[in-house]
Parts: C-alpha cells; sequence; structure tokens
C-alpha cells in the first residue's frame, strides 16, 4: 500500500495513506466549520488538498501568477538573533539584516523591532527607535513596518502596575478582576499610540501589532482602540493587525467596539471589527493542534481562513509560521509542511499575503 510522508503537529515525520489523508482533510474542515459556524470546504477544494499531500515533491508551490505579497513579524531579527534552537546568529546589525531581508531574499515588506517586541519596554527607548527608523526609511526602498506586542500581561502584576486576573478570579474577586483588566488595557493602549506616533512622526509606513489578543478580550479592545486612535491623527499610516489565536478568549467577556461582542469572535467576524478600527492588513491565526497531522491542521486553518477572506474587505494576510496557519509547532518549521499550508492559503483560502 502506497504510504506518503507527512507530519504531525508537532514536527515529527509520519507516513499516511491516501484514504488515510482523505478522512483527516475532512475532519480538519468539519472541525472548523462546527466552531466557527462556517462552511466546510467542498470536494473538489479538500481534492486539492489530498493532491497537495500526496504530491512526491518536498516543497510545493502556487502556479506562476499566483504569487501574493510577503509581510513578516520580526523576521528580520532571525538573522542576527540565536536562541539556542533558532536563529542565524550572524554578527550583522539590524540595517544590514533588513537590507538582506529586501535585497536578497526580496521580501515585499519589511519590518523592524527590538528583540523585546513589546510595546511597554519600548516606549523607554522611543527616541532611540524614532533614529532608527529614520536610518532605516533612509537606506531602504520597501515599505517598512515597525513591529511589537501589544502585550497586556506585561501590565499586570508583578510586572506591572494592576492585579492579574488569573489570581483574582479563583479568589472570587469578579469585579477587581474585572477593572484591573480595563485598567491594563487602557494603560497599553496609551503606550501603543504613544510610540506608534512617534514612529509615524519620522515616517515609518506602518505598524504592525503582533500577536494581538493574546490577553484576551481586553487587550483585542485596546488594539481597537488604539488603531482608531492612529488612523485619525495619521490617515495614510497602515496597520497590520496579527492575531494570535484563532478565537478571542473572553478572559474579561463584557466588552464591547461598538456594539460588537468581542468574546468569543473567530476570525471572519474579527477581520470587521478591524476593519471599522482602521487596519489596512488583517492577519487571521488558527492555531496548530500538536496531536494531529499536518493534513489535518491546514485543512481546518484554510477553512477558517476562507470564510474570513470572503468576508473581508481588507487585504487578508495569514499567518504562517511556527504552530500557526497550519504549520507544525517547531522552532524552525519544515519546508514540505510550510509550503503546503502556503499554497492551501493561496489556492483555497483566498489570501492577499502570507
Amino acid at each position: 500500500m502506497t504510504t506518503y510522508h507527512t507530519r504531525m503537529g508537532d514536527g515529527h515525520s509520519i507516513e499516511m495513506t491516501a484514504d488515510e489523508l482523505r478522512r483527516d482533510i475532512s475532519a480538519g474542515s468539519e472541525d472548523a466549520a462546527d466552531r466557527g459556524k462556517i462552511l466546510p470546504l467542498p470536494p473538489d477544494e479538500q481534492g486539492y488538498l489530498l493532491d497537495l499531500f500526496t504530491n512526491p515533491g518536498r516543497a510545493v508551490s502556487v502556479p506562476q501568477g499566483h504569487e501574493v505579497v510577503l509581510s513578516q513579524d520580526g523576521g528580520d531579527t532571525k538573522f542576527y538573533i540565536d536562541s539556542g534552537s533558532s536563529g542565524l546568529g550572524i554578527s550583522i546589525g539590524q540595517l544590514e539584516a533588513l537590507q538582506v531581508a529586501e535585497r536578497a531574499f526580496a521580501q515585499d515588506i519589511i519590518e523592524m523591532g527590538q528583540s523585546d517586541y513589546s510595546f511597554k519596554p519600548l516606549k523607554m527607548m522611543f527616541a532611540m527607535e524614532m533614529v532608527h527608523a529614520e536610518e532605516m526609511l533612509l537606506s531602504t526602498v520597501a515599505p517598512l513596518m515597525y513591529g511589537a506586542m501589544p502585550n497586556v500581561g506585561l501590565y499586570y502584576k508583578p510586572d506591572g502596575p494592576y492585579g492579574n486576573a488569573a489570581d483574582l478570579l479563583p479568589q472570587g474577586k469578579v469585579k477587581e478582576a474585572l477593572e484591573a483588566q480595563e485598567l491594563a488595557a487602557d494603560h497599553a493602549k496609551r503606550d501603543m499610540v504613544f510610540l506608534s506616533s512617534r514612529l509615524a512622526e519620522v515616517g515609518i509606513d506602518a505598524i504592525n501589532f503582533d500577536t494581538s489578543a493574546a490577553a484576551g478580550d481586553a487587550e483585542f479592545m485596546a488594539i481597537l482602540e488604539a488603531v482608531e486612535e492612529l488612523t485619525g491623527t495619521f490617515p495614510t499610516l497602515g496597520i497590520e493587525l496579527g492575531m494570535s489565536s484563532e478565537f478571542v478568549l473572553g478572559l474579561h467577556g463584557g466588552l464591547k467596539y461598538k456594539g460588537k461582542r468581542l468574546a468569543g469572535l473567530y476570525p471572519h467576524e474579527q477581520v470587521g471589527v478591524a476593519t471599522e478600527a482602521g487596519v489596512t492588513v488583517f492577519g487571521p491565526v488558527i492555531n496548530t493542534n500538536t496531536s494531529r497531522s499536518t493534513a489535518w491542521n491546514v485543512s481546518r486553518a484554510v477553512t477558517f481562513v476562507k470564510a474570513c477572506s470572503e468576508a473581508a474587505t481588507i487585504p487578508i494576510h495569514a499567518n504562517v509560521g511556527m504552530g500557526v496557519g497550519g504549520v507544525p509547532m517547531c522552532d524552525t518549521p519544515p519546508v514540505d509542511a510550510v509550503s503546503r499550508a502556503s499554497a492551501a492559503m493561496v489556492e483555497i483560502g483566498r489570501v492577499d499575503g502570507l
């Protein structure tokens, strides 16, 4: 019986028959449809996925003319960092890394940022970041984003001034937990607006709010309000909003943006409130299940993203990287899985970029 090399969601290699792949593709799509209350993939699109996963090539691609734009979050840092398990550790600076991304790798959109990559600590460095941004803009041609995470978790004790809902809720302090989230979110919003405004003043092309809503619906509210304020002041500033999860965790549960409850929103619903706030590029995230096959994960991910693309009126750049978008959860994702997930996002998910 013929088997095909593929992977599990944690990256390890497995062999599956065509029938096993077909069943997983169907099950992954049905799971997304059930959770998101959206349509599963039709038979022809499931057939396309089966062709992808039975293709003997190590890497696959899309037909010529179907290429999409590439953006990134922290991509240039991989040249000069070494975390022990990923990153190249090359002795070059941030400017040189950006130039390599632009000129050697033909990255469509480049991004600068610091290794800490969160707004709270970076606001202390705003003057230096303004100087760096101006230097990068003068030395590169491609659109330049500044990336950072809202990371509202840093505003809770012991790192920040506000109580932690995860500690308060088990104690039955519901009111205090809700208030703490609202205060932390408002503080984070001010920091996001402050740093982004300073960078916009020196000409940065876009801000990338990465791993958004990781701390739940209060963080999502803070980002949406920050985006609305920024685009009101800087109408030509691009905003890319990359999510952290396929649905918004309702850690607060009562927050609404312009009448829309934020808790529990899936990508096809998230994109609506993001667009209303002023986001110009939306990055849906579908989390990888490490105990299921890559075929199951990719099918599930593109089912969600297809619904998001159909609902969108702005460009969709699906997150396809470590542990999201059908890609296995490992530090250096294997090209066989990444290329199949990417091709599926383009041909079935109908994304504008990755």
